[in-house]
């Protein structure tokens, strides 16, 4: 006596539409993947940049109220020096020194950036014990202002995994800014800090860096990161 066989198989149609799900299933999976590394990246670069900044600002206002007040304003007596390709800022006991993001890039080094007198080594943000402020007087036979010696420098800025650096500088005070009774004087800080892709990074008409926008050439959206940091800091209780 003979059974009917009532098994059926799948049809091919019925494979392809079950290797499309599983297909499309794996794509949303790999992609979510991505977006979530991506993500993650970026949170580890936004971090560096604000610890970064952090740090400055602190060693600003520590540095800065330790001082006298002392001159930013143009002109002769300045210690406050700013060049498109960086600047310098001394204080008194100590000085720092800088040179951009721009500058910096290893494609197109700047020449007249602030260098060391015995090393290659490039500057980013340094701190240099400097209580006459020799590195914020031209040299009257070169014309320039002092290179740096890389054994009296601390180096401020932590490049980490990112390639950071500083794309812009500003410290301002004024006549109002002053306490003619107690001599103390108040200085307003500007600066921005960010990863140092330059294809990545564009500026705006203001001068302002920013990150490109992710559908611009050049765009990386997972790394690109700047933040720009304000601060007001109060120097010494004496006239320099």
């Amino acid at each position: 006596m003979s059974h009917a066989n009532n098994k059926q198989g799948f049809t091919l149609i019925e494979l392809m539409l079950a290797m499309g799900f599983v297909s499309a299933l794996l794509i949303a999976i790999a992609m979510t993947i991505i977006q979530i590394g991506s993500i993650y990246n970026k949170g580890l670069t936004l971090k560096e940049v604000n610890q970064a900044g952090r740090s400055l600002t602190s060693e600003f206002q520590k540095s800065i109220a330790q001082n006298k007040p002392f001159n930013v304003n143009p002109g002769a007596g300045s210690r406050y020096i700013t060049q498109p390709w960086g600047g310098r800022l001394c204080i008194g006991h100590y000085s720092y020194i800088w040179n951009y993001g721009v500058s910096i890039d290893p494609t197109k080094l700047d020449p007249n950036r602030n260098v060391y007198n015995n090393s290659n080594d490039l500057i980013r943000f340094i701190k240099v014990f400097d209580p006459n402020s020799n590195y914020c007087t031209i040299d009257s036979t070169t014309n320039k202002y002092p290179s740096v010696s890389l054994s009296n420098a601390v180096e401020l800025l932590d490049v980490g995994e990112h390639n950071l650096a500083v794309h812009y500088f500003k410290i301002s005070s004024a006549a109002l800014m002053t306490d003619n009774k107690t001599g103390q004087q108040l200085y307003s800080i500007e600066f921005t800090i960010g990863t140092n892709d330059q294809l990545a990074l564009t500026t705006s008409s203001t001068g302002d860096i920013t990150c490109k926008a992710p559908s611009e050439k050049g765009a990386d959206p997972a790394y690109c990161s700047v933040d720009r940091f304000n601060i007001v800091t109060l120097a010494g209780n004496s006239v320099q």
